[in-house]
């Protein structure tokens, strides 16, 4: 059995966290905490996975306390920069057997469509990003979208494309966020739960792909898998596409 805490247990999603580790077969819920809780309750003694899904201001500290307490971590929080990455991967170093693993998005659609949108990314000569939430989301452009776009950028670059064409004169906003060259564009609209366009152009034709997930139970198998995989590949990784022999 897999000894599994959450925090951030009474959140949108970490709720559906727990209900999900209580109901796998091979797992056991320990701790549900929440911003009240000492999270110094978790530890290698009772713990061996935490979940973490919290805010961006608090999650930093909350890995890196775990990582202090000698557990794995599963991070689902959004707002993670390439800077308090390198605070993670620091700490890492004093504990070379954990594990750190951060998703951008634990939908296996959302991952498979990134996946998709890399490979066609040489193909194109246009690409732009539209990412679509709830508006109690609290951070723009999602951290997917901003995954998704350093991918596509990255593929084009490794095919030597030129930089995507935009003879826009005046801005004032309406391009969007650019991200490595790629215009992501937020929307947060009540309704939404969590979807995503990427859209690709040449002369005559255009491709979009696109990810929808209505409710945040599609995230949990996504998850599950991450708590499984914990600890196979110690240090800092990101993204599930790793797990999903692609």
């Amino acid at each position: 059995m897999i000894r599994v805490s959450v925090i951030g247990a009474q959140g949108r999603m970490g709720s559906h966290v727990v209900a999900a580790v209580e109901a796998a077969d091979d797992m056991q819920l320990v701790y549900a905490l929440d911003r009240a809780d000492d999270i110094n309750q978790i530890n290698a003694d009772n713990t061996d996975v935490v979940v973490e899904f919290s805010v961006p201001d608090a999650s930093l500290n909350n890995v890196l306390t775990m990582v202090n307490n000698g557990v794995h971590v599963v991070v689902g929080t959004t707002g993670w920069t390439e800077e308090k990455m390198d605070t993670v991967r620091q700490a890492l170093s004093d504990h070379p057997q954990l594990s750190v693993f951060i998703a951008p998005n634990f939908a296996i659609s959302t991952v498979l469509a990134e996946h998709f949108a890399s490979q066609a990314a040489k193909y194109f000569e246009s690409a732009e990003i539209i990412e679509l939430h709830h508006p109690d989301k609290v951070d723009a452009p999602s951290g997917t979208a901003l995954h998704t776009a350093h991918k596509v950028a990255a593929a084009r670059q490794a095919a030597g494309m030129s930089a995507i064409p935009d003879n826009t004169q005046t801005d004032g906003g309406s391009r969007g966020q650019i991200v490595d060259g790629i215009h992501v564009h937020a929307v947060r609209l009540r309704g939404l739960n969590a979807h995503e366009e990427i859209l690709f152009g040449n002369a005559g034709e255009q491709l979009i792909i696109r990810a929808d997930s209505f409710d945040r139970t599609s995230f949990m198998p996504g998850v599950l898998l991450a708590v499984r995989h914990a600890g196979e590949q110690p240090g800092l990784s990101v993204g599930l596409d790793q797990y999903l022999d692609l």
